[in-house]
């Protein structure tokens, strides 16, 4: 009797935590924030002692398992209306190669040495740090490299490293600040093009022809 409740309660799991990670959202594991790693990791946990344990009832394990889906949909909710939220639950990018120049003090601060910087740019099929122009260590832990264009020494940073400059309506002053720019000339170039209001645009970068991309909010 007590093999078939084992049995019952790992396909009812297996079912359940299907659910959950649907509604969790679609991220690859590599993508996975904290907060979803350490949801994962405590969903798992639970499963595993309701199948060890077939005395306990059924729903001390779901009922935490709902508790836990529920917080992580409000902070998803709630990182996604504040950028300080999601900095702090996802993280900040962090540049570890800067035009060609490694910053030994953000790769203390990351607590990531060469051989992990080495390691990920083969990965990309970068053989030498030299090649390198710019190497992001992105909040997911996957390492972003941009090559060093040889045919274009003169070539802008901005122009290889296009930042965004508005997310969610709000001016990235930081971003603003490593091309050179402020926020006066960002809201006078885009009057030009018709957006007078900052707030209507979700997503703003300038790519290297000189020319803007811009999203607007809840446009179809």
């Amino acid at each position: 009797m007590e093999f078939l409740t084992i049995i019952l309660r790992t396909v009812v799991l297996y079912y359940a935590i299907i659910v959950i990670f649907r509604l969790m959202g679609k991220r690859e594991i590599g993508q996975l924030s904290i907060l979803d790693f350490v949801v994962s990791i405590m969903i798992a946990e639970l499963a595993v002692l309701s199948i060890e344990d077939p005395k306990t009832p059924m729903v001390n394990t779901l009922v935490p398992m709902g508790i836990l889906v529920l917080i992580q949909i409000a902070m998803a909710f709630i990182s996604l209306k504040s950028e300080k939220m999601r900095e702090l639950i996802d993280g900040k990018p962090s540049v570890l190669i800067d035009r060609g120049k490694i910053d030994e003090e953000e790769m203390k601060k990351q607590r990531y040495n060469f051989d992990d910087l080495l390691a990920q740019l083969r990965q990309k099929d970068v053989a030498s740090v030299s090649d390198v122009e710019f190497a992001i260590l992105e909040p997911s832990g996957d390492l972003s490299v941009i090559k060093k264009e040889k045919n274009n020494k003169e070539i802008k940073a901005e122009e290889l490293l296009p930042l965004p400059l508005i997310l969610d309506g709000k001016v990235q002053e930081e971003h603003l600040k490593k091309i050179n720019k402020t926020s006066l000339w960002l809201r006078q170039e885009l009057k030009k093009l018709g957006h007078r209001d900052i707030k209507r645009i979700s997503f703003c970068s300038l790519h290297r022809n000189g020319t803007f991309f811009i999203d607007l909010k809840n446009e179809k």
